[in-house]
C-alpha cells in the first residue's frame, strides 16, 4: 500500500498539537497508563504507525514485552492493575462509538473515576481524543509504521 501525498504541516497545527501533548502530560497520569491507552486505541483502529509509536514509547517508560503483547487481551490476563483496566475500558468505550455501541456508560465512567481524579480523567480523555485524531489521519494518508518516525 502506497502512502498518499501529504501536505506540509501547518505550523499553527503543530503548535496546537504540542500544547495538547503538554496538557496531557501535565495531568498527573502515569505515562505508562497513557501509553497503554494510546496503544489499545490504535489497535482498535488498526493504525500501524500509532501502534508502533505506542510500543516504542511504552518500552522507553519501562513497559515489559509480556504486558505489551497482552494489551489486546487486557480483560483476560492478570497483567494489569485495576486502574489500568479502568483506563483501558474508558478508552475502548470512547473509541467504539460506531454502529450504536453504547459508548461510555456510567459504570465505565464511575470505575475510571474511582482510580483517577478530575484532572487525570481530563488528561486521559484528551489522550483518547488525540489518539483517535491521529489514527484517523494516519489511516486517511496511509502512513506506514516506522517509515517516517
Amino acid at each position: 500500500m502506497e502512502a498518499r501525498m501529504k501536505s506540509r504541516a501547518n505550523a499553527d497545527v503543530m503548535t496546537a498539537i504540542q500544547h495538547l501533548h503538554k496538557a496531557i502530560h501535565a495531568g498527573g497520569v502515569d505515562p505508562l497508563v497513557l501509553d497503554l491507552v494510546h496503544l489499545r486505541i490504535s489497535q482498535i483502529n488498526g493504525c500501524s504507525p500509532c501502534v508502533f509509536a505506542g510500543i516504542a514509547s511504552a518500552k522507553k517508560h519501562g513497559e515489559t514485552d509480556e504486558r505489551l503483547h497482552n494489551v489486546v487481551t487486557w480483560r483476560e490476563t492478570p497483567f494489569f492493575t485495576e486502574a489500568e483496566r479502568a483506563a483501558l475500558a474508558l478508552a475502548e468505550a470512547a473509541t467504539r462509538i460506531q454502529d450504536g455501541a453504547p459508548g461510555v456508560t456510567d459504570e465505565i465512567w464511575d470505575a475510571a473515576a474511582a482510580h483517577f481524579d478530575e484532572e487525570q480523567l481530563s488528561a486521559i480523555n484528551l489522550e483518547i481524543a488525540l489518539t483517535n485524531f491521529f489514527n484517523r489521519i494516519n489511516r486517511t494518508i496511509r502512513e506506514q509504521a516506522g517509515k517516517t518516525w
